[in-house]
């Protein structure tokens, strides 16, 4: 029996701040239960473990730990250990996609816009996980 990839999971200190992030930068949606609770009302699981789902079969969850040493990539003092690749169908929705995640709080690490071959950004998100958005 071969094990089945069921979900990537990202260590962050603000478990319901980047399940929001990547929920609307992916178009995702959460686990039944895990949405954020109405305004005022507590928030255990955003404060433990969070699951957002696609239509792909793999989830994207999100675990709370108390720190978090943010990674230094391109720079090696701390490994990005993980990233996250994204691909879009062409140049227009590459830079479209960019610009979303900057709105969203993502930070841009590297621009390989102008490659030939491979055209793509690498951004962090708002924890510092490092994500690759493509031409793919």
């Amino acid at each position: 029996m071969t094990p089945r990839l069921r979900s990537v999971v990202l260590d962050t200190t603000d478990a319901r701040a980047l399940a929001e992030f990547y929920r609307q930068l992916l178009d995702l949606e959460y686990r039944p239960g895990d949405a954020p609770p109405s305004d005022g009302q507590p928030d255990p699981r955003g404060a433990d473990w969070l699951v957002l789902r696609n239509d792909d079969g793999v989830d994207l969850a999100f675990q709370q730990v108390e720190d978090l040493p943010r990674s230094t990539w391109p720079g090696t003092d701390v490994p990005q250990q993980l990233h996250l690749d994204t691909s879009v169908p062409d140049a227009a929705a590459l830079t479209a996609a960019r610009d979303r995640a900057l709105e969203l709080g993502a930070t841009q690490l590297f621009d390989r816009f102008d490659d030939p071959d491979e055209p793509l950004y690498v951004l962090a998100d708002p924890a510092g996980h490092p994500f690759c958005i493509f031409v793919g």
